[in-house]
């Protein structure tokens, strides 16, 4: 019994288009999820004056934050490298993550004035060397 590889390579072509479909629906709709959770993010943000302490990338689970982000966050994932920034708030120092375009524009033992949003640092507007 012979098989046409004509057949075959049908299959396997008709195959790879519902795989290449399925990827762009679910790759749409992540980016909508994304798009509607950035919006959020924006709205909720408040401008704030930081003097930053200190920067680095380094895993979740070192990083400083609160236990209740470490348990909101999946398994996988607090093993990930994120950009943390320790800064000093009003009196209080704490651990903030910085959003990646963001992180490399926040210099070092200077004041900033960034938008944050809850434990994120969305944006910077201007910032000075601190004395």
């Amino acid at each position: 019994m012979s098989v046409n590889p004509w057949i075959i390579t049908a299959v396997i072509l008709v195959i790879a288009i519902a795989v290449l479909a399925f990827l762009y629906y679910k790759g749409s709709k992540m980016q909508k999820q994304q798009a509607e959770q950035k919006s959020k993010l924006v709205d909720a943000a408040q401008q704030a004056t930081i003097l930053v302490i200190d920067k680095k990338r380094m895993p979740l689970i070192d990083s400083g934050l609160p236990q209740a982000v470490l348990d909101q966050t999946p398994k996988r994932a607090r093993r990930a490298k994120v950009p943390v920034v320790k800064a000093k708030i009003g009196p209080k120092v704490m651990s903030l993550i910085a959003d990646e375009d963001v992180y490399d524009l926040i210099p070092v033992k200077a004041e900033v004035k960034a938008m944050i949003s809850g434990i994120y640092i969305t944006s910077i507007n201007n910032f000075r060397k601190a004395p």
